[in-house]
Formats: structure tokens, C-alpha cells, sequence
């Protein structure tokens, strides 16, 4: 079979699959009981076809147009059909699945925060008069080579935990909000706190007293920059239903992802609780450098073991993502 032979046979039934999506708007009820079912041959064909092309015509533009529309028609399909997770099954897979599932977005979001450090780490070490504008005033003193750990009071703990807390929730949500400039906010404000950090870094560096920075950073930042990160990730899943809608269209494409970034922030949100009062009560007690790297490895250990492990997809799920490899733009 030719590719000419090939489209003119199942184009036809791609264009009614595309127009019965749009129809159902991600209802397929919407369209009746003979409608729906039509739907679903129309799905399972189009899946089937898409595994032909992979196999008879690689590299052809005819594989990336089916996998568009079999991602939207498996969701239409498949993905109404269940319940939506109670909070119980959110907490102990859903917000992790979500997670697993935003690698290329994740991607993103870590090289849009490591590259600006870096490059911010490496200036600050060849020109430390200039770097330290990147830092805010704040945290000014944090590189200067007579830095201490404050000894707080546990109120004055408590206070600081509120205020880092109030800080990091706000960046997510501006990191997840940022999703509706098509991303451009969302990687303004990630590449912001990388520069801040590698500049941070850097100075240091430079004052002989990183293991100073290391103390204030690590028992709290690492597990915090995950948490932006994931935050960033679902912003760009929201950016990217906006520019790659699909069969669906843009409203509808845009509603079903941001109800899954949601799930996203949320449980962040929570994670961010943990960062806070790690910065808060632990921090400032000028723990050792090797009980700083102990807390901070350990606990984004135990944030991405449990994303590798809760968030392992249903085994059916886990199956047909297997047998047909349909991709999600930057979600995936």
C-alpha cells in the first residue's frame, strides 16, 4: 500500500473522527447512544492506523496528524468515562501520576531554571561586582563572607516559616498562571530563581564561603525547586493545550488541562508546606554542612521515589500508552 493509497482510503475517517470530537466537545453523550458508539469504532480505527503508519510510512507527516487526534479522541472516549479520584485517591496517586506524566514539561521547566544558573554561577565568579545585582536586597548579606546563621526564637521560627511558606505558594501559582501567556511568564519566573540561586552560588563561591550557602539552601531548596518546578510544568501543560488544542479545540483543550494542572498545584502546594518549615525551623539553627545535604537530599529523594513509584499508571493505561506511543506535546 502507497501513502497516496493510504490517505485517500482512512481519510475520510479521520475527518468524521475530528468532526465528532468537536461535536462531543470532550462529551461524547453530546452526541447520543449511536453517536458515541461511532465515536469509539471511529477512535479504535484511527489507533490502528496510526500503528500502520508508524510501521509502513516513518518519519511522514501523516504520524504526527494521528497522533494528535488519537490523543484527543482517547481522552473523549476513554477519559469520561471514570469517576473523577476522590481526595484520599488524589493524595496517594493521582497528584503523582499527574507529576510522572508532565516529564517533557518537567524537562522544560528544570533546563529553563539550570541553564540561567549556571550562566548566572559563572559571571558572579568572573565578575562578583556586577553579578550581585541579580540579588535582591534580601539576600544580599547571604553572600558576603561574615554570613552567620541566625539563632531565632521558636516564634520568630514560626513567623519566617509563614512568610517563606506565603513566598513559595505565590511563585507556583504565578509559575501556573503564567501557562495562559502561552509559557513566557511561566519561564520568566523559573529562569528568575535560577539566576538568583547560581548568582547566589557564585558569590559564594567567590567569598570562600559556600558552605555557608549550602547550610541555608540545600535542607529546604532542593525539594523547593522541585515543587516550582512541577508548578511550572503544569503551566506549560496549559500553554501548550492553548497553542496544540487537537481535534477538541482550543476551549475544550484548555479545560481538560488545566483541570489536570490543578491537580498539580494543589498537591504542590502541600509539598511546599514541608520546604517552608524545613527553612523555617531548620534552617536557622546552623546545622552541620553534612546534615544540610543529609535533609535536603533526603527529602526531594522522597518526593520524586514516591512520583516514580505512586506514579505509575494503571496498568491499562501503562499498556495502550505502550502499544500506540502517543504523545502529549510538552505533558508528557
Amino acid at each position: 500500500m502507497t501513502l497516496e493509497t493510504f490517505l485517500n482510503t482512512r481519510e475520510p475517517d479521520w475527518r468524521r473522527l475530528g468532526d465528532g470530537l468537536r461535536r462531543a466537545g470532550g462529551r461524547p453523550e453530546r452526541l447520543g447512544p449511536a453517536g458515541a458508539l461511532e465515536l469509539g469504532a471511529l477512535y479504535r480505527s484511527a489507533a490502528a492506523d496510526l500503528a500502520l503508519a508508524r510501521r509502513r510510512f516513518p518519519g511522514e507527516s501523516v504520524i504526527e496528524r494521528l497522533e494528535i487526534l488519537v490523543r484527543d479522541g482517547r481522552q473523549a472516549v476513554y477519559g469520561r468515562g471514570v469517576r473523577r479520584p476522590a481526595l484520599l485517591g488524589i493524595i496517594t496517586t493521582g497528584y503523582w501520576r499527574e507529576v510522572r506524566r508532565s516529564r517533557g514539561a518537567l524537562a522544560l521547566a528544570w533546563a529553563a531554571t539550570i541553564v540561567p544558573g549556571l550562566a548566572a554561577c559563572a559571571w558572579a565568579l568572573s565578575d562578583p561586582g556586577a553579578a550581585i545585582g541579580l540579588v535582591p536586597a534580601a539576600f544580599r548579606g547571604a553572600a558576603g563572607p561574615t554570613v552567620r546563621h541566625a539563632q531565632l526564637s521558636l516564634g520568630d521560627s514560626s513567623a519566617l516559616a509563614s512568610e517563606i511558606f506565603t513566598n513559595n505558594i505565590r511563585v507556583s501559582l504565578v509559575a501556573f498562571a503564567g501557562g495562559l501567556t502561552l509559557g513566557l511568564l511561566t519561564i520568566a519566573v523559573v529562569a528568575y530563581n535560577g539566576l538568583v540561586v547560581g548568582a547566589l552560588a557564585g558569590l559564594t563561591i567567590d567569598d570562600g564561603n559556600f558552605s555557608t550557602f549550602v547550610r541555608y539552601v540545600v535542607p529546604h531548596g532542593l525539594l523547593e525547586l522541585s515543587c516550582i518546578a512541577v508548578s511550572a510544568a503544569a503551566g506549560l501543560r496549559v500553554a501548550w493545550a492553548v497553542i496544540e488544542p487537537g481535534a477538541l479545540g482550543r476551549l475544550a483543550s484548555l479545560g481538560r488541562e488545566s483541570r489536570d494542572a490543578v491537580i498539580l498545584v494543589l498537591g504542590t502546594a502541600a509539598c511546599l508546606v514541608v520546604a517552608g518549615l524545613t527553612e523555617g525551623f531548620l534552617t536557622p539553627r546552623g546545622v552541620s554542612l553534612g546534615t544540610a545535604l543529609g535533609v535536603g537530599f533526603g527529602l526531594a529523594g522522597i518526593y520524586w521515589t514516591l512520583v516514580i513509584r505512586r506514579g505509575r499508571p494503571p496498568p491499562e493505561d501503562a499498556a495502550e500508552t505502550d502499544g500506540l506511543r502517543v504523545g502529549r506535546g510538552p505533558s508528557r
